[in-house]
Protein backbone atom coordinates (compact mmCIF):
# COMPACT_ATOMS: atom_id res chain seq x y z
CA UNK A 1 0.00 0.00 0.00
CA UNK A 2 2.83 2.56 0.76
CA UNK A 3 4.93 1.33 -2.29
CA UNK A 4 2.66 3.49 -4.40
CA UNK A 5 2.84 6.57 -2.77
CA UNK A 6 6.82 6.70 -2.08
CA UNK A 7 6.69 6.40 -6.25
CA UNK A 8 3.90 9.26 -6.23
CA UNK A 9 6.45 11.01 -3.29
CA UNK A 10 9.17 10.96 -5.97
CA UNK A 11 7.00 12.48 -8.61
CA UNK A 12 5.85 15.03 -6.40
CA UNK A 13 9.81 16.03 -5.63
CA UNK A 14 10.34 16.19 -9.25
CA UNK A 15 7.56 18.65 -9.90
CA UNK A 16 9.04 20.34 -6.70
CA UNK A 17 12.17 21.11 -8.09
CA UNK A 18 10.92 22.17 -11.86
CA UNK A 19 12.14 18.56 -13.28
CA UNK A 20 8.84 17.76 -14.71
CA UNK A 21 7.41 21.11 -15.71
CA UNK A 22 3.52 22.81 -15.81
CA UNK A 23 2.02 21.63 -18.77
CA UNK A 24 4.21 18.51 -18.91
CA UNK A 25 2.28 15.08 -20.07
CA UNK A 26 2.77 12.09 -18.18
CA UNK A 27 3.72 8.74 -19.80
CA UNK A 28 0.45 6.78 -19.97
CA UNK A 29 -0.21 4.55 -16.82
CA UNK A 30 0.47 1.34 -19.07
CA UNK A 31 3.84 2.76 -20.05
CA UNK A 32 4.49 4.25 -16.94
CA UNK A 33 4.14 1.14 -15.12
CA UNK A 34 6.41 -0.50 -18.16
CA UNK A 35 9.13 1.74 -16.92
CA UNK A 36 8.78 1.12 -13.18
CA UNK A 37 8.63 -2.24 -13.45
CA UNK A 38 5.41 -2.02 -11.01
CA UNK A 39 1.87 -3.61 -12.02
CA UNK A 40 -0.35 -1.20 -14.00
CA UNK A 41 -2.94 -1.21 -10.90
CA UNK A 42 -0.30 -0.01 -8.83
CA UNK A 43 0.59 2.95 -11.30
CA UNK A 44 -3.29 3.43 -11.13
CA UNK A 45 -2.91 4.30 -8.00
CA UNK A 46 -0.18 6.72 -7.95
CA UNK A 47 -1.41 8.45 -10.86
CA UNK A 48 -5.04 8.63 -8.52
CA UNK A 49 -2.63 9.89 -5.53
CA UNK A 50 -1.24 12.64 -7.42
CA UNK A 51 -4.66 14.09 -8.50
CA UNK A 52 -5.76 13.77 -5.24
CA UNK A 53 -2.79 16.05 -4.16
CA UNK A 54 -3.81 18.81 -6.53
CA UNK A 55 -0.43 17.93 -8.90
CA UNK A 56 -1.72 16.89 -12.17
CA UNK A 57 -4.73 16.97 -13.82
CA UNK A 58 -6.41 13.87 -15.83
CA UNK A 59 -8.11 14.86 -19.14
CA UNK A 60 -10.48 12.20 -20.85
CA UNK A 61 -9.07 11.41 -24.00
CA UNK A 62 -5.74 13.57 -24.06
CA UNK A 63 -3.73 11.79 -21.30
CA UNK A 64 -2.34 13.31 -17.76
CA UNK A 65 -0.49 16.46 -17.33
CA UNK A 66 1.29 18.44 -14.24
CA UNK A 67 -0.60 21.06 -13.40
CA UNK A 68 0.66 24.32 -12.76
CA UNK A 69 -1.14 25.51 -9.58
CA UNK A 70 -4.30 24.17 -7.67
CA UNK A 71 -7.26 24.99 -9.47
CA UNK A 72 -9.01 27.66 -7.24
CA UNK A 73 -12.95 26.75 -6.03
CA UNK A 74 -14.98 29.74 -4.73
CA UNK A 75 -12.63 31.70 -2.76
CA UNK A 76 -11.32 32.97 -5.97
CA UNK A 77 -14.50 35.40 -6.68
CA UNK A 78 -14.87 35.86 -3.35
CA UNK A 79 -12.00 36.99 -1.50
CA UNK A 80 -8.13 38.50 -2.92
CA UNK A 81 -6.67 35.16 -3.82
CA UNK A 82 -3.44 36.73 -5.27
CA UNK A 83 -1.10 39.56 -4.60
CA UNK A 84 -0.94 39.84 -9.09
CA UNK A 85 -0.88 43.95 -9.82
CA UNK A 86 -3.28 43.69 -12.24
CA UNK A 87 -6.96 40.95 -10.68
CA UNK A 88 -8.98 39.98 -13.12
CA UNK A 89 -10.51 37.22 -10.80
CA UNK A 90 -12.55 39.41 -8.43
CA UNK A 91 -15.32 41.47 -9.74
CA UNK A 92 -16.45 44.64 -8.22
CA UNK A 93 -17.20 47.45 -10.27
CA UNK A 94 -15.98 51.17 -9.48
CA UNK A 95 -18.30 53.71 -10.89
CA UNK A 96 -16.37 57.28 -11.00
CA UNK A 97 -17.34 59.68 -8.00
CA UNK A 98 -19.08 56.50 -6.07
CA UNK A 99 -17.60 57.31 -2.70
CA UNK A 100 -18.33 60.55 -3.44
CA UNK A 101 -22.56 59.78 -3.71
CA UNK A 102 -22.24 57.03 -0.78
CA UNK A 103 -20.73 59.12 1.55
CA UNK A 104 -23.44 62.10 0.90
CA UNK A 105 -26.39 59.00 2.02
CA UNK A 106 -24.22 58.37 5.05
CA UNK A 107 -23.98 61.39 6.27
CA UNK A 108 -27.77 61.52 8.04
CA UNK A 109 -27.14 58.49 9.49
CA UNK A 110 -24.40 59.41 11.07
CA UNK A 111 -26.28 62.29 13.68
CA UNK A 112 -26.56 60.77 17.55
CA UNK A 113 -30.30 59.92 17.15
CA UNK A 114 -30.46 58.56 13.63
CA UNK A 115 -27.54 56.36 14.57
CA UNK A 116 -28.33 54.91 17.89
CA UNK A 117 -31.70 53.76 15.96
CA UNK A 118 -29.36 52.77 12.81
CA UNK A 119 -27.58 50.28 15.33
CA UNK A 120 -29.56 48.34 16.70
CA UNK A 121 -30.18 44.51 15.65
CA UNK A 122 -32.49 43.25 12.85
CA UNK A 123 -35.09 41.14 12.35
CA UNK A 124 -34.66 38.48 8.83
CA UNK A 125 -38.26 40.56 7.25
CA UNK A 126 -35.44 43.48 7.89
CA UNK A 127 -38.46 47.28 8.42
CA UNK A 128 -41.04 48.30 6.10
CA UNK A 129 -39.40 51.21 5.01
CA UNK A 130 -36.80 48.69 3.42
CA UNK A 131 -39.19 46.46 2.16
CA UNK A 132 -40.92 48.87 -0.08
CA UNK A 133 -37.01 50.14 -1.12
CA UNK A 134 -36.47 47.00 -2.22
CA UNK A 135 -39.40 45.90 -3.55
CA UNK A 136 -39.33 48.78 -5.92
CA UNK A 137 -35.64 48.48 -6.82
CA UNK A 138 -36.34 44.71 -8.17
CA UNK A 139 -39.42 45.27 -9.51
CA UNK A 140 -39.39 45.21 -13.63
CA UNK A 141 -41.72 46.39 -16.11
CA UNK A 142 -43.70 43.35 -15.76
CA UNK A 143 -43.01 41.93 -12.24
CA UNK A 144 -43.00 43.58 -8.86
CA UNK A 145 -42.53 41.57 -5.90
CA UNK A 146 -44.72 42.24 -3.03
CA UNK A 147 -42.89 43.94 0.23
CA UNK A 148 -44.36 41.49 2.65
CA UNK A 149 -42.32 38.97 0.73
CA UNK A 150 -39.12 40.59 1.00
CA UNK A 151 -36.33 39.25 3.42
CA UNK A 152 -32.84 40.50 3.74
CA UNK A 153 -29.60 38.87 3.93
CA UNK A 154 -26.14 40.64 4.77
CA UNK A 155 -25.05 39.82 1.55
CA UNK A 156 -26.36 37.65 -1.51
CA UNK A 157 -24.43 35.06 -0.94
CA UNK A 158 -25.80 34.76 2.21
CA UNK A 159 -28.95 34.90 0.86
CA UNK A 160 -28.63 31.74 -1.51
CA UNK A 161 -26.80 29.83 1.78
CA UNK A 162 -30.28 30.56 3.85
CA UNK A 163 -32.52 29.96 0.25
CA UNK A 164 -31.04 26.41 -0.07
CA UNK A 165 -30.41 25.46 3.85
CA UNK A 166 -34.60 26.43 4.03
CA UNK A 167 -35.06 24.13 0.93
CA UNK A 168 -32.90 20.81 0.83
CA UNK A 169 -31.91 18.76 3.52
CA UNK A 170 -28.02 17.39 4.12
CA UNK A 171 -27.81 15.03 1.14
CA UNK A 172 -30.18 16.33 -1.15
CA UNK A 173 -29.65 17.01 -4.71
CA UNK A 174 -30.15 20.78 -6.26
CA UNK A 175 -29.93 21.04 -10.17
CA UNK A 176 -27.51 23.75 -11.74
CA UNK A 177 -25.86 24.60 -14.76
CA UNK A 178 -22.92 23.15 -15.67
CA UNK A 179 -20.76 25.94 -15.64
CA UNK A 180 -22.19 27.80 -12.36
CA UNK A 181 -21.13 30.33 -9.52
CA UNK A 182 -17.84 29.08 -8.01
CA UNK A 183 -19.33 29.98 -4.44
CA UNK A 184 -22.50 27.81 -4.62
CA UNK A 185 -20.20 24.81 -4.74
CA UNK A 186 -18.53 26.37 -1.68
CA UNK A 187 -22.29 26.86 -0.23
CA UNK A 188 -23.42 23.55 -1.16
CA UNK A 189 -20.59 21.87 0.09
CA UNK A 190 -20.95 23.46 3.79
CA UNK A 191 -24.67 22.37 3.34
CA UNK A 192 -23.88 18.66 2.28
CA UNK A 193 -25.90 19.53 -0.16
CA UNK A 194 -25.06 17.59 -3.87
CA UNK A 195 -25.22 19.50 -6.69
CA UNK A 196 -26.29 18.11 -10.08
CA UNK A 197 -24.73 19.56 -13.25
CA UNK A 198 -27.59 20.13 -16.01
CA UNK A 199 -26.89 20.77 -19.63
CA UNK A 200 -27.18 24.11 -21.47
CA UNK A 201 -27.56 25.61 -25.16
CA UNK A 202 -27.85 28.78 -26.96
CA UNK A 203 -30.76 29.81 -24.81
CA UNK A 204 -29.78 28.70 -21.55
CA UNK A 205 -30.78 25.81 -19.53
CA UNK A 206 -32.60 23.08 -20.92
CA UNK A 207 -36.08 21.87 -19.93
CA UNK A 208 -35.49 18.23 -20.88
CA UNK A 209 -32.35 18.16 -18.99
CA UNK A 210 -33.62 19.42 -15.90
CA UNK A 211 -36.57 16.75 -16.11
CA UNK A 212 -34.10 13.81 -17.08
CA UNK A 213 -32.24 14.53 -13.97
CA UNK A 214 -35.17 14.94 -11.48
CA UNK A 215 -36.45 11.33 -13.15
CA UNK A 216 -33.26 9.83 -12.21
CA UNK A 217 -33.18 10.88 -8.86
CA UNK A 218 -35.12 13.38 -7.57
CA UNK A 219 -34.45 17.28 -7.20
CA UNK A 220 -35.06 19.15 -4.31
CA UNK A 221 -34.20 22.46 -5.92
CA UNK A 222 -33.33 24.04 -8.89
CA UNK A 223 -30.39 27.29 -8.85
CA UNK A 224 -29.60 29.29 -12.04
CA UNK A 225 -28.30 32.19 -12.95
CA UNK A 226 -30.61 33.04 -16.24
CA UNK A 227 -29.54 36.81 -16.50
CA UNK A 228 -26.07 37.02 -17.73
CA UNK A 229 -24.76 33.97 -16.61
CA UNK A 230 -21.89 33.78 -15.09
CA UNK A 231 -18.86 33.44 -16.49
CA UNK A 232 -20.41 32.57 -20.04
CA UNK A 233 -22.54 35.84 -19.26
CA UNK A 234 -25.11 33.55 -21.49
CA UNK A 235 -29.37 35.56 -21.22
CA UNK A 236 -32.00 33.02 -21.26
CA UNK A 237 -34.21 34.30 -23.91
CA UNK A 238 -38.27 34.72 -22.80
CA UNK A 239 -39.25 31.42 -24.69
CA UNK A 240 -37.08 29.46 -23.05
CA UNK A 241 -38.01 30.95 -19.36
CA UNK A 242 -41.73 30.18 -20.14
CA UNK A 243 -40.36 26.47 -21.13
CA UNK A 244 -38.62 26.20 -17.68
CA UNK A 245 -41.70 27.81 -15.50
CA UNK A 246 -43.80 24.95 -16.79
CA UNK A 247 -41.42 22.20 -16.32
CA UNK A 248 -40.88 23.68 -12.50
CA UNK A 249 -44.43 23.11 -11.97
CA UNK A 250 -45.03 19.90 -13.42
CA UNK A 251 -42.09 18.80 -11.27
CA UNK A 252 -43.00 21.00 -8.31
CA UNK A 253 -39.79 21.91 -7.99
CA UNK A 254 -38.67 25.13 -5.97
CA UNK A 255 -36.12 27.44 -7.46
CA UNK A 256 -33.13 29.65 -6.83
CA UNK A 257 -32.78 32.70 -9.41
CA UNK A 258 -29.48 34.80 -8.90
CA UNK A 259 -29.55 38.06 -10.14
CA UNK A 260 -27.14 39.42 -8.99
CA UNK A 261 -25.58 40.94 -12.77
CA UNK A 262 -28.82 41.67 -13.58
CA UNK A 263 -29.02 45.33 -12.84
CA UNK A 264 -26.48 45.32 -16.12
CA UNK A 265 -29.59 44.10 -18.15
CA UNK A 266 -32.37 46.92 -18.98
CA UNK A 267 -35.93 45.23 -19.70
CA UNK A 268 -34.92 42.25 -17.90
CA UNK A 269 -37.51 40.30 -16.76
CA UNK A 270 -37.23 37.56 -14.13
CA UNK A 271 -37.72 33.94 -14.04
CA UNK A 272 -40.03 34.83 -11.08
CA UNK A 273 -42.62 36.19 -13.36
CA UNK A 274 -42.98 33.47 -15.27
CA UNK A 275 -43.37 31.32 -12.32
CA UNK A 276 -43.46 33.46 -8.86
CA UNK A 277 -45.21 30.42 -6.58
CA UNK A 278 -42.11 28.52 -6.83
CA UNK A 279 -39.12 31.29 -6.91
CA UNK A 280 -37.17 31.89 -4.72
CA UNK A 281 -35.43 35.57 -6.05
CA UNK A 282 -32.03 37.00 -5.33
CA UNK A 283 -30.16 40.06 -5.43
CA UNK A 284 -28.19 42.58 -3.48
CA UNK A 285 -26.29 45.79 -3.35
CA UNK A 286 -22.50 44.67 -3.75
CA UNK A 287 -22.42 45.17 -7.44
CA UNK A 288 -24.74 47.32 -8.09
CA UNK A 289 -23.11 49.78 -5.14
CA UNK A 290 -19.57 48.35 -3.16
CA UNK A 291 -19.66 45.21 -1.54
CA UNK A 292 -17.90 46.67 1.92
CA UNK A 293 -21.38 47.62 2.93
CA UNK A 294 -24.11 45.94 1.32
CA UNK A 295 -27.31 43.82 1.80
CA UNK A 296 -28.69 40.48 0.50
CA UNK A 297 -32.17 41.00 -1.25
CA UNK A 298 -34.57 38.03 -1.51
CA UNK A 299 -38.20 37.48 -3.01
CA UNK A 300 -39.83 34.42 -1.46
CA UNK A 301 -43.11 32.59 -2.67
CA UNK A 302 -46.23 32.93 -0.35
CA UNK A 303 -45.89 30.86 2.42
CA UNK A 304 -42.09 30.78 2.41
CA UNK A 305 -41.38 33.81 4.30
CA UNK A 306 -41.29 32.08 8.04
CA UNK A 307 -38.79 29.22 6.91
CA UNK A 308 -36.23 30.80 4.96
CA UNK A 309 -36.29 33.76 7.58
CA UNK A 310 -35.29 31.01 10.18
CA UNK A 311 -32.73 29.70 8.02
CA UNK A 312 -31.70 32.99 7.67
CA UNK A 313 -31.41 33.44 11.26
CA UNK A 314 -29.77 30.18 12.18
CA UNK A 315 -26.85 30.69 9.76
CA UNK A 316 -26.32 34.29 11.05
CA UNK A 317 -27.12 35.79 7.65
CA UNK A 318 -29.46 38.49 8.35
CA UNK A 319 -28.47 41.63 7.13
CA UNK A 320 -27.37 44.40 9.85
CA UNK A 321 -29.75 47.21 10.42
CA UNK A 322 -26.81 50.02 9.41
CA UNK A 323 -26.34 48.15 5.99
CA UNK A 324 -30.57 48.57 5.49
CA UNK A 325 -30.42 51.78 6.79
CA UNK A 326 -27.64 53.06 4.26
CA UNK A 327 -29.25 50.87 1.45
CA UNK A 328 -32.64 52.72 2.28
CA UNK A 329 -31.19 56.40 2.05
CA UNK A 330 -29.11 55.49 -1.17
CA UNK A 331 -32.38 53.66 -3.10
CA UNK A 332 -34.51 56.66 -2.28
CA UNK A 333 -32.12 59.81 -3.19
CA UNK A 334 -31.34 58.41 -6.51
CA UNK A 335 -27.51 57.33 -5.64
CA UNK A 336 -28.54 53.62 -6.80
CA UNK A 337 -30.05 54.37 -9.63
CA UNK A 338 -26.62 57.04 -10.42
CA UNK A 339 -24.41 53.99 -9.79
CA UNK A 340 -26.12 52.04 -11.96
CA UNK A 341 -26.50 53.94 -15.12
CA UNK A 342 -22.55 54.81 -14.54
CA UNK A 343 -21.92 50.95 -14.42
CA UNK A 344 -23.60 50.25 -17.56
CA UNK A 345 -22.09 52.97 -19.59
CA UNK A 346 -18.44 51.70 -17.83
CA UNK A 347 -18.91 47.95 -18.41
CA UNK A 348 -19.66 48.52 -22.03
CA UNK A 349 -16.71 50.51 -22.79
CA UNK A 350 -14.65 47.13 -21.06
CA UNK A 351 -16.33 44.98 -23.46
CA UNK A 352 -15.35 47.35 -26.25
CA UNK A 353 -11.48 47.07 -24.92
CA UNK A 354 -12.16 43.27 -24.55
CA UNK A 355 -13.53 42.79 -27.71
CA UNK A 356 -10.85 45.11 -29.42
CA UNK A 357 -7.78 43.05 -28.03
CA UNK A 358 -9.09 39.56 -27.70
CA UNK A 359 -10.32 40.01 -31.60
CA UNK A 360 -9.49 36.69 -33.47
CA UNK A 361 -9.77 34.56 -30.15
CA UNK A 362 -13.10 32.51 -29.11
CA UNK A 363 -14.79 34.71 -26.57
CA UNK A 364 -18.03 34.31 -25.40
CA UNK A 365 -19.46 38.05 -23.68
CA UNK A 366 -22.13 39.82 -23.46
CA UNK A 367 -21.58 43.81 -24.01
CA UNK A 368 -23.41 44.73 -20.85
CA UNK A 369 -21.62 42.19 -18.86
CA UNK A 370 -18.52 42.71 -16.90
CA UNK A 371 -16.90 39.65 -17.44
CA UNK A 372 -15.78 37.40 -20.68
CA UNK A 373 -15.60 33.74 -20.94
CA UNK A 374 -12.87 32.57 -23.37
CA UNK A 375 -11.86 29.05 -25.08
CA UNK A 376 -8.31 29.39 -25.07
CA UNK A 377 -6.29 28.42 -28.18
CA UNK A 378 -5.14 24.56 -28.79
CA UNK A 379 -2.85 23.68 -27.23
CA UNK A 380 -3.27 26.02 -24.34
CA UNK A 381 -5.34 24.72 -20.94
CA UNK A 382 -6.99 26.76 -18.30
CA UNK A 383 -4.43 25.84 -15.74
CA UNK A 384 -1.26 26.25 -17.90
CA UNK A 385 -2.86 29.59 -18.92
CA UNK A 386 -3.65 31.26 -15.65
CA UNK A 387 -0.18 30.42 -14.86
CA UNK A 388 1.40 31.57 -17.75
CA UNK A 389 -0.93 34.72 -16.79
CA UNK A 390 0.58 35.13 -13.23
CA UNK A 391 4.25 35.19 -14.24
CA UNK A 392 3.04 38.61 -16.15
CA UNK A 393 1.35 39.77 -12.92
CA UNK A 394 -2.23 38.86 -13.97
CA UNK A 395 -4.91 37.31 -12.18
CA UNK A 396 -7.53 35.00 -14.06
CA UNK A 397 -10.11 32.54 -13.33
CA UNK A 398 -9.86 29.16 -14.60
CA UNK A 399 -12.23 27.65 -15.98
CA UNK A 400 -12.70 24.42 -13.74
CA UNK A 401 -13.66 26.79 -10.79
CA UNK A 402 -17.17 27.18 -12.51
CA UNK A 403 -17.26 23.50 -13.50
CA UNK A 404 -19.79 20.69 -11.69
CA UNK A 405 -19.07 17.38 -11.73
CA UNK A 406 -21.86 14.88 -11.34
CA UNK A 407 -21.94 14.41 -7.61
CA UNK A 408 -21.10 17.92 -6.97
CA UNK A 409 -17.28 17.37 -6.95
CA UNK A 410 -14.81 19.22 -9.17
CA UNK A 411 -12.35 16.35 -9.89
CA UNK A 412 -8.44 17.55 -10.12
CA UNK A 413 -8.28 18.98 -13.77
CA UNK A 414 -12.11 18.69 -14.17
CA UNK A 415 -12.81 18.25 -17.72
CA UNK A 416 -15.69 18.79 -20.52
CA UNK A 417 -18.97 17.09 -18.30
CA UNK A 418 -20.56 14.26 -19.77
CA UNK A 419 -23.93 16.51 -20.39
CA UNK A 420 -23.81 18.72 -23.44
CA UNK A 421 -23.70 22.57 -23.26
CA UNK A 422 -22.71 25.90 -24.63
CA UNK A 423 -18.61 26.22 -22.93
CA UNK A 424 -16.42 24.15 -21.59
CA UNK A 425 -14.27 24.44 -18.85
CA UNK A 426 -10.66 22.94 -19.05
CA UNK A 427 -9.75 24.70 -21.67
CA UNK A 428 -11.12 28.14 -20.99
CA UNK A 429 -10.53 31.09 -18.12
CA UNK A 430 -13.33 33.71 -17.26
CA UNK A 431 -11.76 37.38 -16.92
CA UNK A 432 -13.34 40.07 -15.07
CA UNK A 433 -13.37 43.39 -16.49
CA UNK A 434 -14.83 45.41 -13.49
CA UNK A 435 -12.10 46.01 -10.61
CA UNK A 436 -8.92 47.13 -12.64
CA UNK A 437 -8.22 50.75 -13.75
CA UNK A 438 -9.22 50.77 -17.63
CA UNK A 439 -5.59 51.79 -18.71
CA UNK A 440 -4.48 48.51 -16.64
CA UNK A 441 -6.91 46.32 -18.18
CA UNK A 442 -6.02 47.24 -21.93
CA UNK A 443 -3.02 46.25 -20.88
CA UNK A 444 -3.67 43.24 -19.00
CA UNK A 445 -6.15 42.58 -22.16
CA UNK A 446 -3.01 42.85 -24.68
CA UNK A 447 -0.29 40.85 -22.53
CA UNK A 448 -2.86 38.00 -22.17
CA UNK A 449 -3.70 37.78 -25.99
CA UNK A 450 0.06 37.73 -27.01
CA UNK A 451 0.95 34.88 -24.09
CA UNK A 452 -2.30 33.08 -25.80
CA UNK A 453 -0.62 33.37 -29.20
CA UNK A 454 2.70 31.83 -28.16
CA UNK A 455 3.37 28.42 -26.74
CA UNK A 456 2.88 27.47 -23.57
Amino acid sequence: MGDYRRIADGIADDIAAGRLRPGERLPTQRAFARRRHIAVSTAGRVYGELVRRGLVVGEVGRGTFVRAAPVPSGRALAEPATTAPVNLELNYPVAPGQSELLAAGLAPLLRPDVLARSLRTAPAAGTPEAREAAAGLLATAGWRPAPARVLFAGNARQAVAGTLASLVRPGGRVGVESLTYPLVKEIAARLGVVLVPLATDGEGLRPDALAAAHRTAPLSALYVQPTLHNPTSLTTSAGRRAELAGTVRDLELPVVEDRIWSFLYEGDEPLAAYAPERTHVVDGLSKRVAPGLTAGFLVVPEGRQEAVAAALRSGGWTAGRFALEAAVRWIHDGTVDRLVAAKRADAARRQRLAARHLDGFDVSADPRAYYVWWRLPAPWRADTFTAAAARHGIAVTPGPAFHVAPGGRTPAGAGPPAVPQVATAADAVRLGLASAPEEELARALWTLASVARSAP
